[in-house]
């Protein structure tokens, strides 16, 4: 009888399969972007500092406890205070997904950005995947006040915009998190194209229905 993979193995497969999926598809470059998923127990698997999410190797992950203490593997990300404060204001995420996307970063670079709501519903899927995008402040990378902006901001929103950076998107599975931040990045896109376009936009009535009703964390 063929012996029933753990959860810990499961995920760790998934997370590398997950990254080799962004990497390849351009979502993110380099060794730019990072992934965790928090167990049943509580722990945290995560991907190493400076390795691409194309060539993750599972057995290598970085393992944590609930309080992003390193168990075991390979060193984690440095951006793992991120994934920290989201699981800490989200109860129901049990995945995170940060990536440097072109066009997302993009929007997160221009003057005129909202920083209450940085992208428009101009579909009904991104109000069902991601909905409310708040966008926190520049901060240099490792910054603690970037941590305290991200925990902020994590209360009211599963994704957010780092200014200057990217989007960091939690949900209550890693493919969750993963659909949600590639919804976010074609709506960018979609933004970017149509700038100086007339628009019609989802009511933001439908839009917020829309959102209560997904599946996010």
């Amino acid at each position: 009888m063929t012996a029933i993979l753990s959860e810990e193995t499961r995920m760790r497969d998934q997370i590398a399969a997950v990254g080799k999926s962004v990497f390849d598809r351009g979502l993110t470059a380099g060794s730019t972007g990072n992934i965790s998923v928090r167990l049943g127990d509580g722990r945290l698997l995560m991907t190493p500092t400076n390795t691409s999410l194309g060539v993750l190797d599972p057995a290598r992950l970085s393992l944590l406890d609930a309080d992003c203490n390193h168990l075991s593997g390979d060193k984690p990300t440095k951006e793992a205070f991120l994934h920290g404060c989201m699981y800490c204001r989200r109860a129901g995420a049990n995945a995170v997904v940060h990536l440097h996307s072109t066009h997302a970063v993009a929007v997160s670079i221009l003057a005129d950005t909202d920083p209450e709501d940085a992208l428009p519903p101009l579909t009904a899927y991104y109000a069902m995947r991601v909905g409310h995008l708040p966008m926190v402040p520049y901060y240099a990378p490792g910054d603690d006040a970037l941590a305290l902006a991200v925990k902020e901001r994590a209360g009211s929103a599963h994704a957010v915009l780092l200014a200057n950076h990217g989007p960091v998107v939690a949900g209550k599975t890693l493919l969750d998190a993963q659909y949600a931040a590639e919804e976010l990045e074609e709506t960018a896109k979609l933004h970017l194209m149509l700038q100086e376009r007339k628009l019609n936009i989802l009511p933001r009535a439908e839009a917020d229905r829309l959102s209560a009703i997904s599946s996010a964390g």
